[in-house]
């Protein structure tokens, strides 16, 4: 159990690869690291389960110092329409930054994640006497996208928290990658898997970005997040260790081919 002379954070933790970054981070950091994680009936949700075994592997290595809990927000699915919670919307392939991308979108899940997540390092906060970090892993790429994934969206919603709550000062918001793009991410993950002395192939293994996985995790590799990936792994010169229905060189010849079709079509600025 955490005391109060812990550094203290509340990560939202989906089991993909920016907020198991994101964990790698607070640890390496010496925070002890309550992780909650959503079921909203998202096709993806074997993401979690992938997020359990890290969790366990962790600390199998001697990193105890994680508490986690799944919430169940699956009563929220049917009010929630995407192409995320909707078994008849068909996923979209291509590019991340295509306008198609825009049916992944689930309305005000941010705002609804967030909200539980600062209460809880309210509640967290008052209990221990102390500061408590509120760790988000959003990043840059998905700022065209998403709108509640931009920095004016979080400047708004954690000024509404401080402003509806007694106390508020004691919460801290972190978003570290905020201004990074995947393969930065990829980057920070590593150092901090380093710094841990952890296996790199062992914790990317157990992540999920895919949208469309099949029953295994495994994903064919084109949808616009399992794109932004392979690309991240591409460009740093490393081999993405999760299993892809066809072999990496043909994952990163799909990726690299529409993110080319993308880019040749996309009007100038």
């Amino acid at each position: 159990m955490n005391s109060a002379n812990d550094k203290t954070a509340v990560l939202c933790l989906s089991g993909g690869m920016d907020s198991t970054a994101l964990l790698l981070r607070f640890l390496a950091r010496g925070y002890f690291v309550h992780g909650i994680s959503f079921d909203y009936g998202q096709k993806h949700v074997l993401e979690l389960d992938r997020l359990q075994a890290n969790l366990a592997y962790l600390r199998a290595s001697g990193l105890s110092q994680i508490e986690w809990q799944r919430i169940d927000l699956t009563p929220l699915n049917p009010l929630l329409s995407s192409a995320l919670t909707r078994q008849a919307v068909e996923m979209p392939l291509g590019y991340y930054e295509q306008e198609s991308m825009k049916s992944t979108f689930v309305p005000n899940r941010n705002a609804i994640f967030c909200s539980i997540a600062y209460g809880y390092a309210l509640s967290l906060a008052e209990q221990f006497d102390r500061r408590v970090a509120l760790g988000l892993g959003i990043h840059s790429g998905d700022h065209a996208i998403y709108p509640d994934c931009r920095p004016e969206f979080y400047s708004a919603l954690f000024a509404a928290f401080q402003v509806g709550n007694w106390n508020s000062q004691w919460v801290e918001l972190e978003i570290p990658y905020l201004h990074y793009d995947k393969a930065q991410i990829l980057i920070d993950g590593q150092k901090s898997i380093s710094q841990l002395g952890l296996d790199f192939a062992t914790m990317l293994r157990n992540t999920l970005t895919s949208y469309q996985p099949d029953e295994r995790g495994r994903s064919h590799g084109l949808t616009g997040s399992d794109v932004e990936r392979i690309l991240a792994f591409h460009r740093c010169g490393l081999i993405d260790p999760i299993e892809y229905r066809l072999p990496w060189p043909e994952v990163v010849r799909q990726a690299t081919a529409l993110e080319k079709t993308f880019r040749e079509s996309a009007p100038d600025t």
